[in-house]
């Protein structure tokens, strides 16, 4: 089920510059976005950057307003420090010459760094993934208007296992075993708002299914390339095979091997039949919304008012947290100035 809001026509209208255009591979954590972003880079023609970036959903509120000199000395010197800077292969002083000289806002540092190594590499243009970007469309078209968007939307049954067992969305109020619960919560949440946003965006925005990505690569590569304007040949790619597209990037170690390998559908192993009434009474709406089918039959279960006060608590502590660190200075307390796990 891929979904965008531009024909093959208006592809074409522009293509110059839409073939030039960043590109933000985004959605859930797990959701397949790492797999997508390398074959883009695989397929060639993109600055290879192995890294999330973090430029508008961590360095931004962290650091503050980027126009003055001061904050940005601060976010350069905590960003040498860390993998995201040697990843790059950038020179600092070239870095920091461009930094200061033009930088006003998380996009604008994030566009200077991407548009350095692409042209220390010979890319006519670049990539970014990190799916958090998914909650700033908004912030992301403010300040690169040009931006592309792709949201990969994956199962959230199994979202949720592979957050669960990377340990990635915490309960609150030490509800230690409802660990799968809040990371499906937590999917619903993060895919509804990026659903929403994107579709103001219009002929930007495009949503991907990670099943079908999986299933038919060479056809839903080819319609990406139509969106992006770039050719984004699965023969190709699967040549050079940067990353994940060579080596899976699973949370399940093991399942790689001897050919087992399958990231789709795992859930209706994993998950024993209380947990999967649990979890489908909570997002099942959702999930059928995004044609996944429900395997709980009794729909009633959709309507208790249990679940659905878990479901708001959780969804109120999500807009809360977002809304303190974008809108409010508790961003410099919610962000850590230690960049050395990203």
């Amino acid at each position: 089920m891929i979904s965008h809001a531009v024909s093959s026509d208006g592809a074409k209208a522009g293509s110059t510059a839409r073939s030039k255009a960043p590109v933000f591979v985004l959605g859930c954590g797990r959701s397949g976005t790492t797999l997508l972003y390398h074959m883009l880079l695989s397929a060639g023609g993109f600055a290879v950057y192995r890294a999330e970036s973090n430029a508008i959903n961590l360095l931004e509120p962290r650091f503050g307003d980027l126009s003055k000199p001061r904050n940005q000395e601060r976010l350069l010197e905590a960003w040498y420090d860390s993998r995201l800077y040697s990843l790059s292969g950038l020179d600092k002083v070239q870095v920091k010459a461009q930094v200061m000289a033009e930088c006003r806002n998380g996009g604008d540092f994030l566009r200077i760094i991407m548009e350095l190594m692409a042209r220390q590499q010979g890319a006519e243009r670049w990539a970014d993934c990190t799916p958090e970007h998914l909650l700033y469309l908004d912030r992301i078209k403010e300040t690169i208007p040009e931006a592309l968007i792709v949201h990969i939307i994956r199962d959230g049954r199994d979202v949720a296992l592979s957050m669960e067992k990377g340990n990635w969305i915490r309960p609150v109020m030490r509800q230690p075993k409802q660990g799968l619960a809040v990371a499906g919560l937590y999917w619903e949440w993060i895919v509804g708002k990026g659903r929403r946003d994107g579709r103001k965006l219009g002929a930007d925005y495009m949503e991907v299914h990670f099943e079908e990505l999986v299933a038919n690569p060479p056809r839903v590569l080819k319609e990406i390339g139509n969106f992006i304007d770039h050719d984004l040949d699965y023969a190709r790619i699967r040549e050079h095979g940067i990353g994940s597209v060579s080596e899976p990037n699973t949370s399940f170690k093991g399942e790689s091997k001897d050919g087992a390998f399958n990231p789709v559908g795992r859930w209706k192993e994993k998950l024993a039949p209380d947990e999967l009434r649990k979890f489908e009474g909570l997002v099942g709406r959702t999930l059928t919304e995004l044609g996944y089918p429900l395997a709980t039959k009794d729909l009633s279960l959709l309507e208790s008012s249990k679940l659905e006060s878990f479901r708001a608590v959780y969804r109120g502590y999500f807009n809360s947290k977002l809304w303190l660190k974008a809108k409010t200075p508790l961003a410099k307390l919610l962000v850590t100035k230690d960049l050395s796990w990203v």
